[in-house]
């Protein structure tokens, strides 16, 4: 039996993180959605108890170091059964870029054996399962707006967004999430999104309180070690992008714009400083209708 799931990037319209846990998780409050820049994840049974992972890309392991592994042993001893896949994994999302390319992988591998192995589990019960991977996976088992808060696995979905288009730039760099993690120095950070704002925005449907409340409190720790980040930022602005912002950890850059006839100029004016450029629009995967 094979089944494909679809694993879209997210970005961070709002990043917060309040505090940190005694075990140094982070407390998070972030405004996540999906876009539709997706890797492809194909799921075979197989006859041993197994776990098989093949992927298009040089950069990643195909060992229990994978987040898609990862999700099929939290999967296999939470429902106690001992049955095998090999995952074959089509790679879209730039990696070690901040988009959730890992984790939606994850979070397509629980949905997809979810619905393989005939388990009934709902999508919280994946969520919670997902954390165990990695906190972006029960965001990711959802893909689809939603405040995140908690140590990531408390998703409350929101009304779909306005309609926008996006434009995503990667710099030819990666950036270490653990590594930007542990440089968050609490009683430094200078300014936090206002998160309230930006859900009132989305709620109200109203682009002008979506674009003044976006924020990403990790972005000038990343941007003070890649410059190119800020660079990159006010590229997208000066081009007409009406906001934009570092997602995750970067090091991928947004721009945020309500009309299509300006997204196209930001987007082709934009190729010519940023190798790798992505035209995209806002996904919600699993809502339901």
């Amino acid at each position: 039996m094979q089944i494909v799931e679809k694993a879209p990037a997210k970005i961070n319209l709002g990043l917060d993180t309040l505090f940190e846990h005694s075990n140094g998780d982070k407390e998070w409050d972030m405004v996540m959605t999906s876009v539709d820049l997706a890797d492809y994840v194909m799921l075979e049974s197989l006859n041993s108890n197994r776990i098989e992972v093949v992927t298009d890309s040089g950069f990643l392991p195909n060992d229990r170091r994978n987040l898609a592994f990862q999700a099929v042993s939290v999967l296999k001893r939470y429902c106690h059964v001992d049955w095998g896949v090999r995952i074959k994994i089509r790679k879209a999302i730039p990696v070690a870029a901040g988009l959730g390319g890992g984790s939606s992988d994850a979070a397509a591998v629980l949905r997809g054996l979810n619905r393989m192995w005939s388990l009934g589990l709902d999508l919280a019960t994946l969520a919670r399962l997902g954390l165990q991977v990695d906190s972006d996976v029960p965001y990711c088992v959802y893909s689809q707006t939603a405040h995140v808060t908690g140590k990531g696995e408390v998703v409350t979905p929101l009304p779909k967004l306005p309609p926008m288009w996006i434009v995503l730039a990667k710099p030819k760099i990666s950036v270490s999430t653990p590594n930007i993690l542990r440089q968050v120095n609490y009683d430094r950070i200078a300014a936090h999104p206002h998160i309230d704002g930006l859900l009132s925005g989305i709620r109200n449907q109203d682009f002008e309180a979506i674009f003044a409340n976006m924020g990403n409190v990790l972005e000038p720790i990343t941007a003070k070690r890649y410059p190119e980040i800020l660079q990159i930022k006010q590229q997208l602005l000066t081009f007409g992008a009406d906001a934009a912002q570092m997602s995750g950890t970067g090091p991928t850059v947004f721009g945020v714009c309500r009309k299509q006839s300006r997204v196209q100029r930001v987007y082709n004016s934009l190729k010519g400083f940023c190798r790798e450029v992505y035209l995209v629009r806002p996904v919600n995967l699993t809502e339901r209708v």
